[in-house]
C-alpha cells in the first residue's frame, strides 16, 4: 500500500492547498486516491472528496483511539492505490503542547505512514534546514521521509533551500510550490469554503494538478508513499444486534457536517437513512423513527431556512410527539427560536428549543470535548462518556433555568451545555460515535421503542 502523511510546519503554511494539487495530479495520472484528514474538520475533507471522486475521512486519535485510527484508514483505503493523509495544524500540535496527543505526528505513528513535510521557505534558504532538522529531532518514532519548499521566490530560490536541507537532513525535497494568489482557496469565518457551496472546481483542480506536475516529482512522491499493511485487528462496525427502524438526516448545503463513520455506524446497527434537505423545502419524511440534523452552516442560509414554514412545523410537531432526534451545532442552532446574523437582523427558526442564537465575528469555542450526559439524558445515562468537538462562531442566549443536555470538558474546564426535552438531545458539540457505540445503540433502541409504542 502507498500512503503518505501531507504535514506542515504550522497552521498556515498552504498545506491544504498542496494536499488538493498533489490528489489531483496522481488521480491525473491515473492513480485512485484515498483522502484523510487528521483531526476533526468537516471542511478539508469536502475538497478531498471532490477531486478524488472517494468520500474523505477523518483520522482522529483523540477521539478514535488507536484501533479506529488503523480501521478507518484500512476501511477507506479499500481499493485505492495511495493514500494521502492531511494533517492538521503543524505536525506536532494536538491536544496539548507537552504530548503527541491528538497530532499529526501521532496519526503517522499509528497508521506507520511516512512524512512530507511542508515548509514555508519565503525569505530563508539554508534556515530551512535547521527548521526540518528541528522536526526531525522532536520524536524520531515520526518518519519525515522529504519535504516540499512552498513559497519559494523562484526555482533559484527553490535550488538554494533543496541543497541546504538534503545536505543537513538526509531526506529529499522533491518539489516546491511559488506563491500564487490565483491558487490560493478562498476563506471564510468557518475556514474553507465547503466545496459544496463553491459549484464546478474541475478547473481550480485541473490548474492546481498541472502546477504540481511542473515543479514536483511525483515519481518520489510514490516512492516515498510505501508503507507496511495496517492489519487492523477490530472493527468499530461490530455490532451484537441490530434495530430495524429508520432515522431521517438532514442533508443539504446548510447541515452537511456528518462523520462518515457516523453514519456507518448507524447503519451497521441495522438503521435505515433517509435523507431530506430542508434547504429545499423538504418535509421530515414520512414513517421515520428518529432524526439526525448536523452541523452546517444555517447561518449563511438563515433567510431561505425561516421560509420554509411547513419544514419547521414538520420537525417542531415530530420532536414534540416523542421522536429521538439528535441536533449538533447547525442542527442546534436551527432548532432555536430564531438565528441572528452578523448583520442583527434574527430569522426565525424552529422554535423548539427555547432561545435565540447570536453570530459572532469571532471565534466563541473552539476544541475537543469530553461529554457527560445529564440526568436523563438517554443516549449518555449514568456518567457515560463520550468524545466529541466543538467550533462555531456563535452563542446561544436562554432563559433561566434550562434544560442542560450534557456536561463538558475541555481545556477551559466543564460547564453545563446543550439542551434535553422529551427524546431531543441538542447542543454544540459534534459527537464521534465510534468514541462511544453504546451512545449509538441507545439512540435506535428509543427509536424501537417509539416505533412500537405506535
Amino acid at each position: 500500500m502507498r500512503r503518505i502523511v501531507i504535514a506542515g510546519t504550522g497552521s498556515g503554511v498552504g498545506k491544504t492547498t498542496i494536499t488538493i494539487g498533489l490528489m489531483a495530479a496522481l488521480k491525473k495520472k491515473g492513480y485512485t486516491v484515498q483522502g484523510f484528514k487528521c483531526g476533526p474538520d468537516y471542511i478539508d475533507p469536502t475538497y478531498h472528496t471532490a477531486v478524488t471522486g472517494r468520500p474523505s475521512r477523518n483520522l482522529d486519535s483523540w477521539m478514535g483511539g488507536e484501533d479506529v485510527v488503523k480501521a478507518v484508514c484500512e476501511k477507506g483505503s479499500e481499493g485505492a492505490d495511495i493514500a494521502i493523509i492531511e494533517g492538521v495544524m503543524g505536525l506536532f500540535d494536538g491536544k496539548q503542547a507537552t504530548t503527541n496527543e491528538g497530532t499529526t505526528a501521532e496519526i503517522s505513528v499509528i497508521t506507520k505512514s511516512p512524512v512530507l513535510l511542508i515548509v514555508d521557505c519565503s525569505g530563508m534558504a539554508r534556515s530551512a534546514a535547521a527548521v526540518v532538522r528541528g522536526f526531525q529531532l522532536l520524536d524520531e518514532r515520526v518518519k519525515i521521509a522529504g519535504v516540499i519548499a512552498n513559497r519559494v521566490g523562484s526555482e533559484g530560490h527553490f535550488r538554494l533551500v533543496k541543497a541546504a536541507v538534503e545536505q543537513a537532513c538526509s531526506i529529499p525535497v522533491i518539489g516546491f510550490l511559488q506563491k500564487d494568489e490565483e491558487l490560493s482557496i478562498p476563506e471564510r469565518h468557518l475556514g474553507l469554503v465547503p466545496s459544496i457551496e463553491r459549484g464546478e472546481l474541475d478547473d481550480f483542480f485541473m490548474q492546481l494538478g498541472e502546477r504540481i506536475t511542473k515543479t514536483v516529482d511525483l515519481e518520489a512522491l510514490w516512492q516515498l508513499a510505501e508503507a507496511p499493511d495496517l492489519d487492523a485487528e477490530h472493527s468499530f462496525l461490530s455490532v451484537d444486534r441490530t434495530y430495524n427502524v429508520r432515522i431521517a438526516v438532514a442533508k443539504d448545503a446548510a447541515f452537511h457536517f456528518y462523520y462518515p463513520e457516523n453514519l456507518e455506524l448507524l447503519e451497521a446497527y441495522g438503521a435505515e437513512l433517509v435523507f431530506f434537505s430542508p434547504l429545499a423545502g423538504e418535509l421530515l419524511p414520512d414513517d421515520v423513527h428518529g432524526l439526525y440534523i448536523g452541523g452546517g452552516f444555517p447561518e449563511e442560509f438563515a433567510e431561505q431556512l425561516s421560509k420554509q414554514e411547513h419544514v419547521k412545523q414538520s420537525i417542531k410537531q415530530a420532536i414534540d410527539r416523542g421522536l429521538p432526534t439528535l441536533a449538533e451545532c447547525g442542527g442546534f442552532m436551527y432548532l432555536t427560536e430564531g438565528i441572528e446574523t452578523t448583520d442583527g437582523h434574527l430569522y426565525d427558526m424552529v422554535g423548539i428549543i427555547p432561545g435565540n442564537v447570536r453570530m459572532h465575528t469571532k471565534l466563541a469555542a473552539l476544541g475537543y470535548r469530553e461529554v457527560k450526559g445529564e440526568e436523563g439524558n438517554f443516549l449518555l445515562p449514568n456518567g457515560i462518556m463520550a468524545k466529541g468537538h466543538e467550533f462555531h462562531y456563535s452563542t446561544f442566549t436562554h432563559a433561566e433555568p434550562t434544560n442542560f443536555a450534557y456536561e463538558t470538558r475541555g481545556l477551559r474546564g466543564t460547564k453545563k451545555d446543550g439542551y434535553m426535552k422529551k427524546n431531543l438531545i441538542a447542543g454544540y458539540v459534534h459527537f464521534y460515535f465510534p468514541s462511544c457505540p453504546p451512545m449509538v445503540e441507545r439512540w435506535l433502541a428509543r427509536c424501537e421503542q417509539v416505533k412500537n409504542d405506535g
